[in-house]
């Protein structure tokens, strides 16, 4: 009988994972912030790609080209007018195209409640809905790049717009079926095990029989449901974290190399040359 959890998220996961946001990175992941997304504009492909999560939810909107997304470890096609809803502590990656053009929303974690608890994703196929979306994200962004009285509020109430545009979209739709097989329970639980350990310096082994399965069917039920190993999940997620760090702090080498659960900075700065194609302080002056 197997005995992993479902991928669900706490009130207990949220709180740890905001305290985590706010001590390593500040307000910046909880406030209502829309950036783009498309090939080049971000820079690198590992700012989309990589397994992360984020202490506040997500709302993606694709409103052209086409690729694959892995969210809560189950990888999916994505299309033009589709809305990807990431909910606060759930890892997800992106690969982008050279036709891809999206938009990523961060919604504050004090709006969390407006949204699922679980991943969705929407597509859109309503030309009238359609329409409906691209108007409030227009107004959403206009309101975030102005400087009149009162913007920030006003896109606030846009935001609130969205997440009952979102909710009547939703309305009705049917769960999807491929998250309901036991596969791709198994693989949600454990993106949502390696998100909340991933600092622990545990191996699939120790993370496997945490979720009562061998590390073999583990690694075969990953490559099922998202294509890569579940050595690669783990390793993902723990060099995303540590671009971020080198990036956005400036935290030392071997303290980081210790919060990420390595055993020495020597080792980290091998196993992240070997992911990266350079040192650790090679990339915090790249992407400085």
């Amino acid at each position: 009988m197997t005995r992993y959890p479902d991928a669900t998220l706490t009130k207990t996961n949220i709180g740890d994972a905001m305290t985590l946001a706010k001590t390593i990175l500040g307000v910046q992941d909880n406030r209502l912030d829309l950036r783009a997304i498309g090939h080049g504009v971000n820079g690198s492909r590992w700012r989309t790609e990589a397994m992360r999560a984020h202490a506040s939810p997500r709302l993606i909107f694709v409103a052209k080209g086409q690729g694959r997304i892995t969210l809560a470890g189950l990888t999916s096609g994505y299309g033009p007018n589709n809305l990807l809803f990431v909910p606060a502590g759930t890892m997800y990656g992106m690969e982008v195209g050279k036709t891809v053009y999206a938009q990523i929303l961060t919604l504050p974690l004090a709006m969390a409640d407006e949204w699922p608890e679980e991943p969705v994703h929407l597509r859109l196929r309503d030309v009238v809905a359609q329409k409906e979306l691209a108007q409030i994200f227009d107004q959403l962004e206009a309101e975030l790049r102005s400087d009149r009285t009162g913007h920030t509020r006003a896109a606030h109430y846009h935001a609130g717009l969205l997440s009952v545009f979102f909710e009547r979209q939703c309305d009705g739709l049917p769960a999807e079926d491929r998250r309901q097989t036991s596969q791709a329970r198994l693989s949600a639980a454990y993106s949502d095990l390696v998100e909340r350990r991933f600092r622990n310096s545990l191996g699939v082994s120790e993370l496997a029989a945490e979720l009562g399965v061998t590390p073999t069917h583990l690694t075969r039920v990953c490559k099922q449901t998202c294509g890569r190993s579940a050595l690669a999940i783990l390793n993902d997620r723990i060099h995303y974290e540590a671009r971020i760090l080198l990036r956005d702090t400036r935290r030392p080498v071997n303290e980081i190399a210790k919060g990420l659960g390595f055993a020495s900075a020597a080792y980290f700065t091998r196993s992240f040359q070997a992911a990266a194609g350079m040192t650790p302080s090679a990339f915090r002056k790249s992407a400085g």
